[in-house]
């Protein structure tokens, strides 16, 4: 027995219902990823953020070791 032009379509909208399923996971998935990756580079920005403050205090004791040795051309 021969499909008739209904069968078709069934098929048709199987086989795309099945894709688009597919893609609705991989996307899922890919959000999944992104929201890793955000995480991640704000632990890194937090990171970076500390070491920052580190070497302000750093350069101010520098600073003021400058001064007190009388190593500055001039005055901060």
């Amino acid at each position: 027995m021969a499909e008739g032009p209904g069968n078709i379509v069934l098929v048709y909208l199987r086989r795309i219902g099945q894709k688009v399923d597919r893609l609705a996971n991989d996307v899922s998935n890919l959000k999944m990823r992104v929201t890793a990756v955000v995480e991640r580079l704000a632990s890194v920005e937090t990171s970076i953020a500390g070491v920052n403050r580190m070497i302000d205090r750093l350069d101010g004791r520098i600073r003021r070791v400058e001064m007190r040795l009388d190593l500055a051309d001039t005055p901060y």
